[in-house]
């Protein structure tokens, strides 16, 4: 086992490492922001508009709401990655891995529209009745050929396996040990609850998904960030400072401090973009998954509200905690051995810090069972529609019960593997999706702009879209996503059927 885990090791620090993901995800970023002319800056307020306060396109094809989409997805994302995760890029990486954490979020925007855009147009409609979409279809479906085939497939059979590791057994464990440390819950009693909670909500499928998120979300992420405002209103005469440390840091490194071996520029890059993914999952090609169920009258649009998920999670979550974190000073605290103190007590200790008694302690746990537990319910609708892509919609059932389930097993065994071998998933995922932006791009601009362009508010209703649409080529290509049935086409699970309207 122990040899298993430093060949996982080694394997993850190449994909995780300067010269592979890390430059293709920053790369990829960058070359979407501009040739979508900057996007993300100019559209955010309006997509914020459709998103969170407008929540839905009426009378539109869909499974769920704009808004719930954008909280499945969101409920996926805003995890440990958040709290834990925040804790380990400044830990090793120092103050500077924040920036490098933001940059990955402001550029990541790009490629969470990109794939989010391509997750609706190219989305289908399963046997069931519920839509399919994401880097498993629109990869095959705009990518001719047996690369674009050979793409698709990579990317389910990799989601279908990180679904059980880094959206199901590491967020179990993690709630778990941090109850069993707070409030003296055994893992087993975690797991058992966790267990009956996942499965009763997975039973409903992405309906039901979409009713608790849409509900569980926004309240999370309030409780999370208005204690972490109230830190940094205590500490506010430290905010300034922090900054500034945050700035510098990012292009010189951090000398050995405590702990530290020494924190140089690559490491504050390397861990920033690589725990800034992790957290917001940006070319990733998750999140348009999610987008693929939403009730959208264009894939423009949706793409737009997904896009506001990177924002969310990393603009806001993140640098909440990582200035609490580096305001109270708790990132080179040292324990009473001199070393410094782990990523997994960190936020809990700046947390702590900065509220009166245990109330910071007691914060931070809630927060991650909030987040670990949403994340569960988000990448188990991942799951399942990579099983519909490679096995067909009679499995999915069987793979709602098997991922509740396999939530217990994470809550009560060891998972130093688990998560060395989900962090390798993570990122052999997002090699498929990450080609496949970069071959797609000229598309993904051409259709954005010619959108914009008559839309630009995004306040257009679905009569008016429809008469600067109708001769655009694609335009009845994404209609026809909406025969049930259409999935089978596209898989080699069966042959094509006569077309039949859903009504």
């Amino acid at each position: 086992m122990e040899q298993l885990q430093t060949v996982l090791d080694n394997i993850g620090s190449f994909v995780w490492g300067p010269f592979f993901l890390i430059p293709l995800l920053l790369g990829t970023g960058l070359y979407l922001t501009i040739r979508l002319g900057f996007l993300q800056f100019h559209k955010l307020l309006p997509a914020l508009n459709l998103g969170i306060i407008r929540r839905r396109d009426p009378d539109t094809e869909g499974d769920i709401s704009q808004f719930q989409a954008l909280t499945t997805a969101l409920a996926a994302t805003v995890g440990t990655g958040n709290i834990v995760g925040v804790a380990t890029a400044i830990g090793i990486g120092g103050p500077g891995a924040l920036f490098w954490m933001w940059v990955t979020g402001l550029l990541g925007m790009a490629s969470k529209y990109s794939e989010a855009y391509l997750g609706v147009r190219f989305r289908t409609t399963d046997e069931a009745g519920e839509k399919s979409g994401g880097p498993q279809y629109y990869l095959q479906k705009a990518i001719k050929g047996p690369f674009g085939k050979i793409l698709a497939l990579s990317f389910a059979v990799f989601a279908f396996l990180a679904s059980f590791g880094i959206g199901n057994m590491t967020q179990g464990n993690s709630i778990a040990a941090n109850v069993e440390e707070s409030f003296g819950v055994m893992p087993w009693v975690t797991g058992i609850i966790l267990t009956v909670l996942t499965i009763l909500v997975l039973v409903g499928g992405i309906k039901s998904i979409g009713k608790v998120t849409s509900a569980f979300v926004p309240v999370m992420i309030v409780f999370y960030v208005a204690a972490a405002i109230f830190i940094l209103a205590v500490n506010i005469a430290e905010v300034p400072a922090a900054f500034a440390l945050i700035f510098t840091d990012a292009f010189t490194g951090t000398a050995a401090v405590g702990g530290f071996t020494g924190s140089i520029l690559i490491i504050a890059i390397q861990y920033g973009v690589a725990r800034g993914m992790f957290s917001n999952e940006s070319g990733l090609g998750s999140a348009a998954i999610a987008a693929a169920a939403a009730q959208t009258s264009h894939p423009v649009r949706q793409g737009l509200v997904s896009m506001t998920q990177t924002f969310i999670d990393t603009i806001i979550v993140v640098s909440f905690t990582g200035l609490v974190i580096v305001t109270t000073g708790t990132w080179n605290h040292t324990d009473e051995n001199g070393e410094q103190i782990s990523a997994a007590l960190m936020t809990g200790e700046a947390f702590s810090s900065g509220l009166p008694g245990e109330w910071g302690h007691w914060i931070v746990t809630i927060g991650l069972i909030m987040f670990a537990f949403s994340t569960i319910l988000g990448w188990s609708y991942y799951g399942e529609r990579n099983v519909e892509r490679l096995f067909g919609q009679r499995l999915v059932m069987p793979y709602r019960v098997v991922f509740s389930l396999v939530v217990f097993v994470g809550c009560t065994v060891p998972l130093a593997i688990v998560w060395s071998f989900s962090d390798i998933m993570n990122g052999l995922m997002a090699l498929p999706n990450l080609i496949g932006l970069l071959i797609l791009s000229g598309l993904i601009a051409r259709e954005t702009k010619h959108y914009l362009k008559h839309d630009p508010k995004l306040v257009a209703s679905t009569a008016e879209i429809e008469a600067f649409m109708v001769d655009r080529p694609g335009w009845a290509d994404w209609k026809s996503g909406n025969v049930v049935g259409s999935s089978r086409t596209h898989t080699g699970r069966a042959p094509v059927e006569p077309v039949r309207d859903r009504g």
